[in-house]
């Protein structure tokens, strides 16, 4: 079988109606540019690998025939051979509509069908608009019906929570909390695996293709959602060293920032697939005295048994995404759960 190494995958270009303008010059993609480009799906289970002797292969075949030593012992654990993580960039050029993801529990219950987890998503805002926002939670703890009530008369956001965001800021979402992401706002998100959304609201938009307005998820959105202020915006990032901090940890995936100027060594562990995406500067990966050039953009999967690894820059910015013990992170770290960007 053949050995495993440093994944890259083609992308997948998804462009909805509030989709923006920013991603394709930001990553310097070939014209023409797509109008609407508002999604980028950079690692997900269907995407097919592009580099090296496994290209042409989806990523979910490589979880089948790999399994741990893709993936991970942990969350092989917890899905079997899957790959758990979503790695995307979001241009929203208009508003997305309020909606809220469901949690694994109900996922697997009522949408076993469509192979989707839960979703627990984080989001990292790469650009912001002077005054964007996003909306995050409940202004207040509601009744299941006030929620109901104000679904059917359109009054939703008169309930929801907006918070301002600015480049730089970590927004935080569980399963569960209905959220928007409002115009002006170019982010990364990394989530579960996962494409369960069901909408509450969405400004009696139409779909550009049918002239049908857009469908709305009532009966489910209320069954998932918590009805309650979130706490979750803008956390504060926990220092690691002199160039990694931790932005966001939970038992579904951690996120984080390292800022690399000359050369850092890293190692994966065993436990954890990794995924490695340059959002500035231009970063160079080696691994068993081989090496692959990471422009601004790329998202490089690192399968957990691939060991020892060094990148090295001028100056360039990543976010590394994996699923963490979170017991074992506290520990280390001398935290108390909850209290910072540690989520138990």
């Amino acid at each position: 079988m053949q050995t495993l190494y440093p994944i890259l995958c083609e992308p997948r270009l998804v462009e909805p109606l509030w989709g923006g303008q920013r991603l394709a010059p930001w990553l310097d993609l070939p014209h023409p540019h797509p109008e609407r480009l508002g999604e980028i799906w950079l690692v997900f289970d269907s995407n097919r690998v592009s580099n090296g002797p496994l290209a042409g292969t989806t990523i979910a075949d490589l979880a089948r025939a790999y399994g741990t030593a893709l993936v991970g012992s942990r969350p092989f654990a917890r899905y079997g051979a899957d790959l758990p993580l979503l790695a995307k960039f979001i241009d929203a050029a208009d508003r997305l509509s309020v909606q809220v993801h469901p949690d694994d529990e109900y996922a697997h219950t009522f949408e076993a069908h469509t192979g989707f987890h839960g979703k627990t998503e984080a989001w990292y805002i790469l650009a912001a608009e002077p005054g964007a926002t996003v909306t995050l939670g409940t202004s207040t703890v509601l009744e299941r019906e006030t929620l109901a009530r104000a679904i059917a008369d359109g009054t939703v956001e008169t309930l929801l929570a907006q918070r301002p965001v600015q480049s730089g800021d970590l927004i935080f979402v569980p399963a569960g909390t209905i959220h928007a992401i409002n115009a002006g706002i170019m982010l990364f998100e990394i989530q579960q695996k996962s494409d369960l959304t069901y909408r509450l609201y969405d400004y009696n938009r139409r779909d550009a293709r049918t002239g049908q307005l857009r469908p709305l998820h009532i009966e489910q959105a209320l069954a998932v959602s918590r009805l309650e202020p979130a706490h979750t915006a803008r956390l504060r990032p926990l220092p690691l060293d002199a160039q990694r901090e931790l932005l966001v940890a939970c038992s579904s995936f951690a996120l984080e920032r390292w800022r690399v100027q000359g050369e850092v060594a890293a190692k994966t562990d065993p436990a954890s697939l990794e995924i490695l995406t340059v959002i500035g500067g231009t970063a160079q990966l080696t691994w068993q005295q081989l090496t692959l050039d990471l422009p601004r953009g790329t998202a490089v999967l690192l399968p957990a048994t691939l060991g020892a690894y060094r990148l090295l820059a001028d100056d360039a910015t990543l976010l590394r995404s994996y699923i963490p013990d979170i017991p074992a992170l506290i520990s280390t770290l001398g935290v108390s759960p909850g209290t910072g960007p540690i989520f138990p």
